[in-house]
């Protein structure tokens, strides 16, 4: 059976369970379209927020950016697992308390205000649909593999697959189907990283591995890695980075982004009581870090992979290695892996000095580029798209073709799972809060849930678009989305939950703040709503305000939105005193009711 049979097999199947649970766990109510009914058990609920959690950004590309730029990129791991204990400490149980289905249902209640609601609502879908369009990127990418079509053709598929799954089943269908695709994505993550670990290292625990023995050099794997990659240029490995402000302030990003991602946020409104809020998020935290203690092991494993693919004698033992002096592969003899996804236009290779070999070097150093040029060397001639290497990583290192086409599952479902609750998210806010609460609080709840079908519909479309033409790699959308949600929202919960004295011109005042100076920020660099062409300046080093990327602003963002709130608050008159005693309640995390509908 050829590789093509057995990822449509592989693939296939795990789209019929996941359609087969949406039906049979279909939304009969707008109660279990919005929080599956309110009645899902902690470890059920604590997997499927994992699943919402590790998006194609954790699965695809996070070790494909941990590959890429060694240490530096290890701010992407760090904040994503730091903000989720944030989120699971500071908010969950108190947003649980309150008892609403909703993030920005919670802010329009807090800050009695209809405003306030509204701009949450604006910040929410900004938020949300920039993340959608990292997730469609990564689908691209899977699909675009394993079906054996163009990219934009992958994205296509999956947001059709994501339309019939989300649209039906609501949160109910969503959070089974969601269990379903955790176990999917766990063991198509681990069994590759296993049997990699084993080949480069002897031992099977990938994580133990990377700090192993590199079997064919013996010497340690960092060291061989650092050893290869500088021989060709690049920066170490293990290497510091020389901005430290900027690294600081991407990882808070990413922490404060994580915990104002409506998406995860509503996941704790689907169990029966507060501890069980507090529970779901202690086994959510379990079954992510399953993932994410593998994710550098795998990034090195596939760099390493990669290197000694195009340099085979770089895989031994060698002092002072010569790169430029070396013969790398014939373009005539490059493995299958390399021709796969050359028809995906995610590797490509440009023969610029017409020797038929394949030169991979970083062609920007400038110390490095004097020996090659000498060599006869007219520069890189390989470009690999970073979101490929964990699909990728099974052929590279000549897995069983089922581990192949399981790591295909993998992949779709990660993009698959947190895309399905991002437009939960999206649908709420639009048929919930924006519909039900502020244009037409007579609607049925038929017409209610038929609001929220049509809104989620056109948020899949307005993603796919976006994702055919992304601002970067999908964990580098991903992250613009997080400095979003960090800037305007994650603020505002925090100050509703903690201060009694943010009133609402501070809350509206605060997140507008936050979000435009975040959004500006970013669009100078990125383009305006992302349109290549549009931006003001180009997005460099040189060119950011001391240093400071478009990804690590959202931190910047928010401190503006907490100081913007404060000072306007305590110029302005306190909330009445049914709200700040409604906020000592929320403080004291026991005997919640179930989440309810809104009171006005």
């Amino acid at each position: 059976m050829d590789q093509f049979t057995i990822n449509i097999l592989f693939v296939g199947a795990s789209f019929a369970l996941y359609i087969g649970i949406a039906i049979w766990a279909r939304a009969g109510s707008t109660k279990d379209f919005y929080v599956a009914g309110g009645g899902v058990h902690p470890i059920t609920n604590g997997m499927a927020t994992a699943a919402d959690w590790m998006s194609a950004a954790s699965f695809i590309s996070m070790a494909g950016l941990l590959a890429a730029g060694g240490y530096a990129n290890s701010t992407y791991l760090m904040g994503w697992t730091g903000g989720y204990v944030l989120l699971a400490m500071l908010l969950a149980p108190y947003l649980r308390k309150f008892g609403k289905f909703t993030v920005p249902a919670f802010i329009g209640d807090r800050f009695y205000s209809s405003t306030a609601r509204l701009i949450a609502v604006v910040c929410l879908i900004t938020a949300s649909v920039t993340y959608v369009i990292g997730q469609m990127t990564g689908a691209g990418v899977a699909f675009s593999r394993f079906l054996e079509v163009s990219n934009t053709a992958g994205i296509w598929i999956a947001a059709l697959i994501v339309f019939l799954y989300a649209v039906f089943g609501g949160m109910k269908g969503i959070t089974y189907t969601q269990v379903a695709q955790y176990i999917v994505l766990i063991i198509a993550y681990t069994i590759p990283a296993v049997f990699i670990a084993m080949q480069l290292t002897g031992n099977p625990i990938p994580m133990f591995g990377m700090f192993g023995t590199h079997v064919e050099s013996g010497i340690p794997l960092l060291d061989k890695l650092d050893q290869v990659v500088t021989a060709l240029g690049f920066n170490a490995y293990t290497g510091d980075v020389d901005n430290k402000l900027n690294m600081v302030l991407f990882t808070l990003s990413l922490m404060v982004g994580t915990a104002g991602l409506p998406h995860v946020i509503i996941r704790f409104f689907t169990v029966p009581k507060v501890a069980d809020a507090r529970w779901s998020a202690g086994w959510a935290l379990v079954f992510i870090a399953l993932l994410y203690v593998t994710a550098p092991a795998v990034g090195s494993m596939a760099r390493l992979n990669l290197m000694t693919t195009i340099y085979p004698d770089m895989s031994e033992q060698v002092e002072d290695y010569d790169a430029a002096a070396s013969s790398p592969i014939l373009y005539a003899d490059r493995p299958n892996w390399i021709r796969a996804w050359e028809h995906t236009g995610l590797i490509t290779f440009e023969d610029k000095n017409g020797d038929d070999r394949i030169q991979l070097y970083n062609d920007t150093n400038e110390a490095f580029t004097g020996t090659a040029t000498e060599r006869g060397w007219e520069g890189n001639e390989l470009s690999v798209n970073n979101d490929i290497l964990v699909l990728a990583n099974p052929e590279i290192a000549n897995l069983p073709p089922w581990v192949i086409g399981l790591i295909a599952a993998g992949g779709v479902a990660a993009a698959l799972s947190t895309a399905a609750g991002l437009l939960l998210a999206i649908s709420s806010a639009i048929s919930h809060d924006l519909i039900k609460n502020t244009i037409n609080p007579r609607i049925s709840e038929k017409g209610e849930m038929l609001a929220a079908r049509i809104s989620m519909g056109g948020a899949i479309l307005l993603a796919t678009y976006l994702g055919l033409n992304p601002p970067g790699f999908a964990a580098q959308t991903v992250a613009l989305a997080f400095g979003i949600a960090g800037a305007s929202l994650f603020p505002v919960l925090m100050m509703g939950i903690f201060s009694k004295r943010i009133n609402n011109h501070g809350a509206v005042a605060g997140m507008l703040t936050g979000l435009l100076t975040t959004l500006l920020y970013i669009f100078t660099y990125l383009g305006w709503f992302f349109i290549p062409g549009t931006n003001m300046l180009a997005n460099t080093p040189d060119n950011w305000v001391m240093g400071i990327s478009p990804q690590s602003f959202g931190a910047l963002g928010a401190i503006m939105n907490f100081a913007v709130a404060f000072v306007v608050s305590n110029v302005t008159a306190a909330p009445p005193q049914a709200i700040q005693d409604l906020v000592e309640s929320v403080r004291y995390p026991k005997g919640a009711g179930s989440a309810t509908h809104m009171s006005h």
